[in-house]
């Protein structure tokens, strides 16, 4: 039993077919064949239906499948341990959400690309129910999100903190004095759903409080948030450093609210039995990459740049503006 032949059954039955399983593999679906019918005739036993038009793994194939990953895995991860980093090539899966995407995710790739430089990184941005759920189907190998799933299946790394308040147009609501949360439910509510890492935390913090506020509008796109809120239909909890430019032209006003917003932890997740020193290292420079003040963030001496940029004054806890 080669690799070879395991990698043929493993990118047939992932890919859905011979012909896609050969592109992937660079080679020919006459090769790809071949290794899989070698595999059928070591065990003398039929891995795929072939009374079917698609491929389709019989139940010893599902096993063998099995196999075939399990060792792949343990294969990639000795030739990652024993390799210098700037030799690694492999593909990286690398999932997040929009708000990271907006804020710190090019500098993230470009310290990646830094050390690993032939790593094809691969970002999908999604919300942190989809990421969690394809990061657990083996179609992401980390995904950055808010701290909001225990799974035994999964391992998570803190890499950093985000802290949201309220905010709304200014002139909306009065912001010269603070809120309770339930006058809130005075004004239209923007909130994110279910989907959404941040919006699960908020949900459980209002929970734990005794707390459930009515909801108008529910948007897991932050960019649509953010211009609801500045054309005044609703009121929602945005982040507000890397929206401060916003608040000081006049945009955005903030909203004092008592009690004050959680701070929502970020983690880098990823699955339990796929541990690589590749994912150990992706980790640590999320860890150091991870900065939600600003939008569009490089590693370059750029208007983007890590130098630092003019803050706003932090709101306490009670939410008072900036």
């Amino acid at each position: 039993m080669t690799f070879k032949q395991l990698e043929a059954i493993y990118w047939v039955a992932r890919m859905g077919g011979f012909a896609q399983a050969a592109a992937k593999l660079h080679t020919t679906q006459s090769a790809i064949s071949k290794r899989v019918q070698e595999l059928e005739s070591l065990f003398d036993t039929p891995l795929f239906d072939r009374t079917l038009r698609t491929a389709r793994l019989t139940d010893k194939g599902e096993e063998m499948f099995a196999v075939a990953q399990r060792l792949l895995g343990q294969r990639d991860a000795a030739v990652e341990q024993f390799q210098r980093p700037e030799v690694i090539e492999r593909r990286l899966r690398l999932g997040v959400t929009e708000l990271t995407a907006m804020t710190w995710l090019p500098r993230l790739v470009q310290r990646i690309q830094s050390f690993y430089p032939k790593v094809v990184i691969e970002p999908d941005v999604d919300t942190s129910v989809a990421l969690r759920d394809k990061l657990l189907a083996d179609e992401l190998d980390i995904v950055i999100v808010p701290d909001a799933f225990e799974d035994p299946r999964c391992e998570a790394r803190r890499v950093g903190e985000l802290e949201m308040i309220w905010m709304c147009k200014p002139g909306m609501v009065d912001t010269s004095r603070s809120l309770r949360m339930h006058e809130l439910a005075r004004y239209r509510l923007l909130t994110q759903s279910g989907k959404s890492g941040v919006g699960i935390v908020v949900d459980r913090w209002l929970g734990a409080q005794g707390m459930k506020l009515p909801i108008a509008l529910v948007s897991n796109n932050m960019l649509a948030l953010i211009s609801m809120t500045v054309s005044g239909i609703g009121v929602t909890y945005l982040p507000w450093r890397c929206l401060q430019p916003m608040i000081d032209s006049g945009m955005l006003a903030t909203i004092k609210v008592t009690p004050a917003l959680p701070m929502t932890r970020y983690v880098a997740l990823y699955r339990s039995d796929q541990r690589s020193s590749l994912i150990a290292s992706v980790t640590m420079l999320a860890q150091e990459s991870c900065d939600f003040t600003r939008m569009f963030q490089t590693d370059e001496g750029q208007a983007g740049s890590t130098a630092p940029a003019k803050q706003g004054r932090r709101p306490s806890r009670e939410g008072s503006r900036p």
